[in-house]
């Protein structure tokens, strides 16, 4: 019996004193970990990601090796199809055509489209880019949650209901699901901070509906701002953002989501949302809004942004939790694979120096690149680094977005709009190449005990 009347969301004393018995029978030993060669987060003790799976997508390039095996730091690449990144955003910055819709038919066709094949199928997103009758009133607009990416699985969930074929997991279905969402992705998620900002922020309620003749940058910017208007290097940027997010190596932690759900059979929705709340987690998708709060606050502690020994000194606190969050972590330095260089933080560092011009923020660029030299300098001095440390995307991701007066709650629902690609792409392949589900091992630790009576005990 309750010692007191609960709402909804109460933690109790009676939750707290049974949170103790989780605590207690829960906790295990860690160096059972390395009695039974247990690859905890799925890598080995260097940081290398165990291999689970084979793909064709894309791969990330962080070194090479030499004779003897040893592994020797080099520039990182990544690679989509084969194909290397830079080159994908080059080729389409000279021809003056937007990449994010280019890119995405690579991942899930597995080739380049000719011009023609891009233009049928931008038309075909702008088709699909149409929410059911009365979603937006129906679904969005009523109790708005909170948090944005738990806005984006309702939505995806619930779009279940609004198809005839939900369940039918045959490739052309799948196809037609995927292509769909990549089209919505950017509705749903524009609409859901729209509403959160009217319920919960006391705003004007302002939805624009997208263009067809737009690409997908260019109708985020549209679709959020009030004046509908962009300039060509903010949307230029911002589509250069989502292809660089749009996927990454098959082995992050959501991508992995997608492979592992989608090889239980289950339909297209239940496969993305998962994902959707993989990417939620401040680990995986919600990086780059730790990195803007890290920044804020050194604003606050750092009064000359010119001064580097001040800003070594507020570093070095941070890295001997004594700053910010106490964590001991500079976010946005360092990578799970990449080593001497991140290559999606070296393109978004060029056009970050664009747009800082265009909007007269060279101060804060300096303030950028001085914290990431200085950080990377005392992370090597500190740390026991074994492959190097650089600034990642999440370094530069977030400072983009601030200066395209994109709202916080939006960086990890954008991320999704870009991802939504990738993860499409890799249940694609996991249903063609559909073999046995996904089922870890796990060792149990635990000692066998008798059953006791329930009155003996």
């Amino acid at each position: 019996m309750f010692t007191t009347n609960p709402s909804y969301s109460d933690i109790t004393p009676e939750i707290l004193q049974l949170t103790e018995l989780c605590y207690e029978n829960s906790n295990i030993d860690t160096s059972l970990y390395e009695k039974y060669d247990v690859k905890r987060g799925l890598r080995d003790l260097s940081g290398k990601g165990v291999v689970t799976g084979l793909t064709e997508i894309s791969e990330i390039q962080s070194g090479t090796e030499d004779e003897d095996g040893n592994y020797i730091p080099g520039k990182g690449k990544l690679y989509y199809r084969g194909i290397d990144v830079e080159d994908i955003i080059n080729g389409s910055i000279e021809s003056g055509h937007y990449c994010y819709e280019e890119t995405a038919y690579l991942l899930l066709f597995g080739q380049l489209p000719t011009r023609e094949q891009l233009n049928e199928f931008t038309k075909m997103l702008a088709y699909y880019r149409t929410l059911p009758t009365n979603f937006v009133r129906d679904i969005i607009l009523k109790a708005p949650s909170g948090n944005m990416m738990n806005t984006l699985a309702r939505s995806v969930l619930t779009l279940y209901a609004y198809d005839d074929r939900a369940d039918d997991i045959s490739i052309p279905n799948v196809l037609r699901q995927c292509i769909q969402l990549i089209a919505l992705f950017p509705c749903l998620s524009v609409y859901g901070y729209q509403a959160y900002s009217h319920y919960h922020g006391g705003k004007s309620l302002i939805i624009h509906t997208p263009k067809p003749e737009l690409s997908t940058a260019e109708n985020i910017l549209r679709m959020l701002r009030p004046n509908k208007k962009y300039t060509p290097l903010e949307a230029r940027i911002l589509d250069v953002a989502l292809v660089l997010h749009a996927e990454h190596g098959g082995g992050n932690n959501s991508t992995f989501t997608t492979h592992v759900v989608s090889s239980s059979g289950t339909d297209t929705y239940s496969a993305i949302a998962a994902s959707l709340g993989s990417l939620k987690g401040p680990k995986h998708g919600g990086a780059n809004i730790k990195v803007m709060q890290m920044f804020d606050d050194l604003k606050r502690s750092v009064s000359d942004w010119s001064d580097e020994d001040a800003l070594r000194s507020y570093l070095t606190d941070i890295l001997d939790k004594k700053a910010f969050d106490k964590s001991g972590l500079i976010y946005g330095m360092g990578h799970a694979v990449y080593s001497l260089s991140d290559p999606r933080a070296e393109i978004l560092k060029g056009l970050v120096k664009s747009l800082c011009e265009e909007k007269g923020l060279m101060e804060e660029y300096k303030l950028y690149t001085n914290v990431e030299r200085i950080a990377a300098q005392l992370i090597a001095e500190k740390r026991r680094i074994y492959k190097g440390v650089s600034a990642n995307v999440d370094f530069y991701s977030g400072f983009v977005y601030s200066m395209l007066g994109l709202p916080v709650e939006l960086y990890t629902p954008i991320f999704a709009v870009a991802r939504i690609a990738g993860w499409s792409a890799h249940r694609i392949e996991e249903l063609i190449n559909a073999g046995k589900i996904i089922r870890p091992s796990y060792i149990s630790v635990k000692k066998r005990e008798k059953y006791m009576p329930i009155d003996e005990r």
